[in-house]
């Protein structure tokens, strides 16, 4: 998931009677909306796959079938790229086209999402369980904010003149490496066949089980806050979960009693009710993983302070679910649960925590709470993680990097380091003849 962090408007987030009194305010899901493109779009054009073959997509709130969609496979892949290599040879209207039009283009999208922003909100909703107003308020203003921010770079990409030795004079240029493909989501197995094919490169992003330190001398209230929201969003199916919770030993037990109240205020139903804060899971199958999890973690002795199963409706729904005494040994404490559940765990001392919180396979990103700012940079520089956050939580944004640590990926979206992964640095020098004397 990468999309700039959009606050919603305080009505949004506010208690639920506020939320009433502010919904003409709000923007609406698009009602008895019509799927009309379901093929693959190839070369400009919405086609068939080659195959034949369709799947079903289904609304995970209901479990109902949404519509079939073409089911694209090798052949249709190499369909695609042969009409991506024909845009990027030499002299095609692409290639040649000014670096200010293709911004201009760009932002042309950016428009155009703009326009249908609440359709397409509509249809992650329907396709999801995301509810309506995030998928509004954060993912598609994350998604027109990014175009624009990229059109911005179009024709602002530079080279630069280096001074050789000798009679010469040397430019680089950065130049496309060519069509790239985007599997999402990607894993492990993504990067090992790109190393048994022809050293392609490769940008991967794999998730992570990210740690949330919580100091005793943190504003209380807001980190409770910031760690629940760190944790629920998009029902907690998000790369960047803050799931593993370290709080200070002297303010555990407030700081789990004050999370599992917010938890259990955590309105769990329609993606199309605007009071609802968490949707259903995606589908079943994820659903199961989480349900045992959760299992794992009360059979390994944490505590199981609220929540902790489905709720027993149509749709696959999970009730918002707090563990405490959770141990660095535990399932739920090592492996990425990827749904509504929150792991706190205690701990003593500042080089204990970040021992602790490093001691992962992965490495995503991480955050510490504190109002001592030699803690919060002490420990944002120990950290092994490729973003930190102090007192906050998915602060994400077009203009700054994101990628992840060991197995958290490697390479970098985002901002300017994201044009380099798919740019060469190609080196120019021109003899320069000399003047007889």
């Amino acid at each position: 998931m990468t999309s700039s962090k959009i606050e919603m408007p305080g009505e949004v987030k506010a208690d639920p009677a506020a939320l009433m009194a502010s919904l003409h305010l709000l923007p609406s899901p698009t009602p008895n909306l019509e799927i009309k493109y379901t093929k693959i779009f190839i070369n400009n054009e919405w086609q068939n796959s080659e195959s034949g073959r369709v799947f079903p997509v289904y609304n995970p709130a209901t479990g109902e079938q949404v519509c079939e969609v073409q089911e694209a496979d090798k052949a249709d892949v190499d369909k695609a790229v042969q009409a991506a290599r024909l845009a990027f040879s030499l002299g095609s209207v692409w290639r040649r086209m000014d670096a200010s039009e293709r911004g201009r283009l760009l932002d042309k999208l950016a428009d155009l999402v703009e326009r249908d922003r609440a359709v397409l909100a509509t249809m992650e909703s329907l396709n999801g369980g995301k509810p309506f107003l995030q998928a509004f308020y954060v993912d598609l203003q994350g998604v027109i904010k990014t175009l624009r921010y990229y059109a911005g770079w179009a024709d602002k990409i530079h080279g630069m003149t280096i001074p050789v030795d000798g009679d010469y004079f040397t430019f680089t240029r950065h130049e496309p490496i060519g069509v790239c493909g985007q599997i999402i989501p990607v894993g492990k197995l993504i990067q090992e066949a790109a190393g048994r094919s022809n050293l392609k490169r490769v940008t991967l992003e794999l998730g992570g089980k990210s740690p949330n330190i919580i100091f005793a001398d943190a504003d209380l209230d807001y980190a409770v806050e910031q760690a629940h929201q760190g944790v629920f969003f998009n029902q907690g199916q998000c790369c960047t979960a803050g799931s593993r919770i370290f709080v200070e030993e002297s303010i555990y037990e407030e700081f789990v009693r004050r999370s599992v109240e917010r938890a259990k205020r955590r309105i769990v139903g329609s993606p199309f009710d605007p009071t609802t804060e968490q949707g259903p899971q995606i589908d079943k199958k994820q659903y199961n993983k989480i349900l045992e999890l959760i299992q794992s973690g009360v059979a390994e002795g944490a505590k199981l302070e609220c929540g902790g199963k489905g709720l027993g409706r149509k749709g696959f729904f999970i009730e918002p679910t707090v563990f405490s005494n959770v141990t660095d040994d535990m399932r739920i404490a090592k492996e990425e649960i990827f749904g509504p559940v929150q792991e706190i765990l205690r701990f003593k001392t500042m080089d204990e925590v970040i021992e602790r919180a490093n001691n992962s396979d992965f490495g995503l990103v991480a955050a510490v709470f504190t109002n001592d700012i030699n803690k919060a940079l002490t420990v944002s520089s120990a950290m092994q993680a490729g973003t930190v956050w102090i007192n906050c939580y998915n602060a994400l944004n077009a203009q700054s990097p994101f990628g992840g640590f060991k197995m958290s990926g490697n390479g970098r979206e985002m901002g300017e380091f994201g044009l380099r992964e798919y740019s060469e640095v190609k080196t120019v020098t021109v003899k320069i003849p000399q003047k007889n004397s």
